[in-house]
């Protein structure tokens, strides 16, 4: 009664925005998903949309089987990914979601040794996700997450890696450069430049300024490492990043790393995976070897 094709034209018609659309994508005609949908209608004995002029909305039926739509189609296309990889003779595939911009310096040395040892296994690397990492790794989007910021759920497990220390990063002849630490008031009238993260999953703001209630004179946002860097060497502006990340880069850029508060703040980096994945050989070897490559 319900088949895969019903799921793939509910999910497409909502992606799409209309069923002609939906159709142009899967390559069919719309009379045909239409026809298909309609004996489904019939089928079930209840409507899957409702047509408000030339829009379809989706019932609570409909919204019922969209979601089974996200949950199921990636699990399907997964498991016939690894079947067609086992047919090859291919171990499979990992898909590291990345939710710490920073750490693609540690990941690449963790990736290296890792291709050497599981030459039949690939590594796919992603950063952006449609519902979130916890949704892609849910979703069957990504099969394992590195994150600073684990939201324990049911069905998912995170091993802590390494710790680090968040520290503000500032130019050599910044006023700041020699102090021990840096308190919240004293970036009050900074530019402060950061990852292209929302603010409340950056810890200079929700667990350093946002508490003493300061905020930056101004937010920069800036994608890679070493411009961002550059920026603070010449004076643009000041940063916060881990310092095992900064330590690697100040024999390149002009910078000083500074504690935030007397105290400091530390963080733990964790890998997010399914807990039906943790018997699986190349999962686990990643997890053992991420482990091993500790950074200063």
């Amino acid at each position: 009664m319900l088949d895969r094709i019903h799921l793939t034209i509910i999910r497409e018609v909502e992606k799409q925005g209309s069923l002609t659309a939906a159709a142009n994508v899967m390559c069919l005609t719309q009379s045909a998903l239409s026809h298909s949908m309609k004996k489904l209608e019939q089928q079930l004995g209840t409507d899957i949309w409702l047509r408000e002029g030339r829009s379809l909305r989706l019932t609570q039926a409909g919204q019922y089987l969209l979601a089974v739509a996200n949950r199921v189609l990636p699990q399907l296309a997964l498991a016939e990914e690894r079947l067609r990889q086992f047919a090859q003779g291919e171990r499979g595939t990992l898909r590291i979601g990345m939710e710490c911009h920073p750490c693609y310096q540690w990941l690449l040395k963790v990736v290296s040794p890792y291709l050497a040892a599981w030459p039949d296994v690939d590594v796919d690397v992603k950063q952006k996700f449609q519902f979130g990492g916890i949704g892609a790794l849910f979703g069957y989007e990504i099969d394992m997450l590195v994150t600073p910021d684990p939201l324990y759920k049911p069905g998912l497990h995170f091993q802590p890696v390494f710790d680090y220390e968040q520290v503000l990063v500032v130019g050599v002849r910044h006023r700041l450069s020699g102090a021990e630490y840096v308190l919240p008031e004293q970036l009050a009238a900074e530019t402060l430049i950061t990852y292209p993260v929302e603010i409340d999953r950056l810890d200079i703001y929700t667990q350093f300024m946002l508490p003493a209630g300061i905020n930056p004179k101004r937010h920069k946002q800036i994608e890679t490492t070493d411009i961002m860097l550059q920026m603070v060497a010449s004076g643009r502006g000041v940063a916060a990043l881990p310092r095992w990340l900064v330590n690697e880069y100040r024999a390149k850029f002009d910078v000083v790393p500074l504690r935030l508060g007397r105290d400091g703040v530390t963080k733990q980096i964790f890998l997010g995976i399914r807990e039906s994945d943790m018997h699986i050989d190349y999962v686990q070897a990643f997890v053992e070897l991420a482990q091993i490559q500790v950074l200063g």
